[in-house]
């Protein structure tokens, strides 16, 4: 393991230290607390998705699906607590892959602070989006997401070269795209399969996405969790239960299972979540149709 290698780590174990003291401080100050009671359902969705994205499925959407058939959180918390639930959960999976998976330092620190700036500056807009807003950018990113799970398994997806790093106007190009990424993770689109689409399209090891993908992810995701967490515009209960669900999810899909035949269930989840981006988009539909008839019945 590089030098750099092990500064990266400890990095990352300093964001998650500073995560969880900042999410407690946050929590504290507010004058009406949110509940930190652990909810059961939540707690086997943050391990089920999380031991699957371990795996490569990855969670956002499915637990977005989750939700929406639930009817909790509200919608507009919802971003928020998928940054925010599984911040820690994406740190253990970034320090297992980061440390046992050579890939090129520049290329993974410039796609790591690219998707950091992004998450950022698209948490603080979204935490000021309406809930008809977040409707529809969450069930346009489902829609986003079900479209790049249908295309893996239709193998559309890359092959991706051997190269364990980018140089020049190729790694200007990952890092900018990243910065997209890492931004539109605040609405609920996640960053791993476009990120390894993108690495792959560079001519990168598809391998070697990994620690970039979770890398990204694991710092992005503190950043943007405390902004919603300082916003309110996330479910403290939810975020907290799918942490310590996802946690264990995450040491046993890494080092007890390690390898799974997920292809049907890769189906299976294309179809859970179109199913839950047309829900998503109807709530939408709805607010706005709500909207008008309040506004008509307003005094002339």
């Amino acid at each position: 393991m590089t030098n750099e290698t092990r500064t990266l780590l400890f990095a990352l174990l300093a964001l998650a230290l500073w995560y969880i003291v900042r999410w407690m401080l946050l929590e504290r100050r507010k004058p009406a607390p949110g509940s930190a009671k652990v909810g059961m359902a939540e707690l086997l969705i943050g391990f089920v998705c999380t031991f699957f994205d371990t795996l490569g499925i990855g969670n956002f959407a499915t637990t977005t699906a989750t939700f929406k058939f639930r009817g909790r959180p509200a919608d507009e918390d919802i971003p928020g607590t998928l940054n925010a639930g599984y911040a820690l959960t994406t740190v253990v999976e970034a320090l297992i892959f980061i440390a046992a998976v050579r890939v090129d330092v520049t290329t993974l620190v410039g796609m790591i602070a690219a998707s950091m700036l992004g998450a950022w500056l698209g948490a603080g807009i979204v935490g000021r989006l309406s809930r008809r807003a977040i409707q529809i950018g969450m069930g346009l990113a489902l829609f986003v997401a079900a479209s790049v799970m249908l295309a893996n398994n239709l193998n559309l997806m890359p092959g991706g070269g051997e190269a364990l790093g980018l140089t020049d106007g190729k790694l200007a190009f990952a890092i900018g795209v990243n910065f997209i990424l890492g931004v539109l993770m605040t609405v609920g689109v996640g960053l791993y399969a476009p990120c390894l689409i993108l690495v792959s399209l560079l001519g990168m090891s598809p391998r070697a996405g990994f620690p970039i993908m979770m890398g990204a992810c694991a710092f992005l995701m503190p950043v943007a969790g405390v902004r919603f967490i300082h916003r309110g515009r996330y479910d403290l209960r939810a975020a907290l239960s799918l942490t310590l669900g996802g946690i264990p999810g995450v040491f046993i899909a890494a080092y007890i299972v390690k390898d799974l035949p997920l292809q049907w269930l890769r189906w299976l989840v294309v179809i859970v979540v179109l199913y839950a981006s047309t829900l998503m988009l109807l709530s939408a539909v709805r607010s706005r149709a709500g909207a008008v008839s309040v506004s008509s019945s307003g005094p002339a």
